[in-house]
């Protein structure tokens, strides 16, 4: 069964479609990385794959469910960052992953039990007793990717997870992604360092203005100039479609 799934999304905020009819998919056990400028699409697709935002045409599927028809026993599989990352300003650290971990099914003792295991694995400990409203941006990037992981769910969707993060906070982020991969998870995780995703990514695929336009080889080398080299190449060949619409909404 596929772990996640757009086909042919379509999402449009007044005459901008976000979403162009992009389809992409994530295997249980893969770390599939998308891709692309600002304004790609790459936050949105993840959006509605979690049901923060509704396609106006196509399909969302989570572990094989339509987004639409998913209930809790589904939603309890899936982890996700987007946008922000979860916090409960008011709560501590420690709380706020017992609580995350118990709103997605885990027993108060073993959501006890993995906040103290996740607080250690993402070096917190400092800041455990520490409510969240006074973290870094870092730190709070790494009680996000806790409140996530720490029930362990078959799909992780992470947009920018590097965000904010340090030298140090990224290898422990690559070490959570390779590790829920390795142990059957499905990874969707947009970056735009292309470096890092190389180094953990089995699929790289390049979205732009809401289409996908390409894939990249994770490993190859000058992976930049080849991503600005498939953008280019798209819009060269689609200028006057580009140029058309950018006058229709003038």
């Amino acid at each position: 069964m596929t772990a996640l799934e757009l086909r042919g999304a379509v999402r449009a905020y007044g005459g901008l479609r976000a979403l162009d009819g992009l389809s992409l998919a994530v295997e249980p056990g893969e770390i599939h990385a998308i891709i692309g400028l600002n304004g790609a699409g790459k936050t949105t697709a993840m959006k509605a794959l979690v049901g923060h935002t509704r396609l106006d045409s196509g399909e969302a599927r989570l572990l094989g469910t339509p987004v639409a028809a998913a209930g809790p026993s589904t939603l309890s599989r899936l982890g996700f960052v987007i946008d922000q990352p979860f916090g409960y300003p008011e709560l501590t650290v420690r709380d706020n992953i017992v609580h995350a971990a118990r709103l997605h099914g885990l027993a108060r003792d073993a959501a006890t039990r993995a906040a103290s295991s996740w607080i250690a694995r993402l070096e917190l400990e400092p800041w455990a007793g520490r409510r969240a409203r006074g973290l870094s941006l870092g730190n709070r990037q790494r009680l996000g990717l806790a409140c996530a992981a720490a029930h362990e769910p078959d799909l992780l969707i992470l947009d920018e997870p590097t965000n904010a993060l340090d030298p140090a906070g990224v290898l422990l982020l690559r070490d959570v992604i390779v590790a829920a991969a390795d142990r059957g998870a499905g990874v969707l995780v947009s970056s735009h360092h292309l470096d890092e995703v190389s180094r953990i990514a089995h699929r790289i695929t390049v979205v732009h203005a809401g289409r996908v336009v390409g894939a990249l080889e994770p490993g190859q080398a000058d992976l930049e100039h080849r991503f600005f080299e498939m953008v280019r190449a798209w819009d060269a060949g689609h200028r006057d479609d580009v140029l058309a619409r950018q006058e229709a909404h003038a």
